[in-house]
């Protein structure tokens, strides 16, 4: 995230649709505008070696997730530590997340039993525990279109679900992929 200057995000603006460079003007600060950005131009890049020539327009369904109007399904994350984004024919969903301190109020909140149990026994290294599940949560809501809506949706999000989950631990960050069928859990 070195690149994350102002100077890039100016030459960066002339490379994105309309649409994209009136949503990241819309982010007040440097690093929101350049991870807006940033990730679009991934998404373009690696559309363009799947084979497609240009991303196109893009819309929000009824919980704000973005789309690809003709286009594949896809997801974007970005932390202080990267950018991750993910294409795929199906459903899909990316979270990429610093490792964060486990704290307990949020543990309480979005973890079920058996998850606080998990953290719990991980000991000295509560913080990956608790940031793992959270990137594997949230990539599952984010492949199914809904975001987060409540805490209880959380707690109770990677119960009975069939999707994959890919998790990835890196030295400061994790990211998580929820993929494949997605089953929608109301809350």
């Amino acid at each position: 995230m070195a690149q994350c200057t102002d100077e890039e995000v100016q030459r960066m603006l002339p490379l994105v649709s309309a649409q994209r460079r009136e949503q990241a003007l819309r982010y007040k600060h440097t690093f929101g505008r350049f991870c807006c950005l940033k990730s679009w131009l991934m998404l373009q890049e690696e559309l363009g070696a799947m084979g497609v020539s240009e991303v196109g327009e893009f819309d929000y369904n009824e919980h704000g997730k973005p789309f690809l109007v003709n286009g594949p399904y896809f997801s974007i994350s970005h932390c202080k530590e990267g950018i991750a984004v993910a294409i795929d024919d199906e459903p899909i969903g990316i979270d990429i997340e610093h490792i964060r301190k486990a704290d307990n109020e949020l543990i309480q909140r979005t973890m079920n039993e058996e998850e606080v149990r998990l953290i719990a026994r991980a000991r000295d290294k509560a913080d990956i525990a608790f940031t793992r599940l959270w990137t594997r949560k949230e990539a599952v809501v984010k492949a199914q279109g809904t975001g987060i809506l409540s805490f209880e949706q959380l707690q109770s999000v990677l119960d009975n679900r069939t999707a994959n989950i890919e998790t990835v631990n890196k030295e400061k960050y994790i990211y998580s992929i929820a993929y494949g069928k997605l089953h929608c859990f109301s809350a």
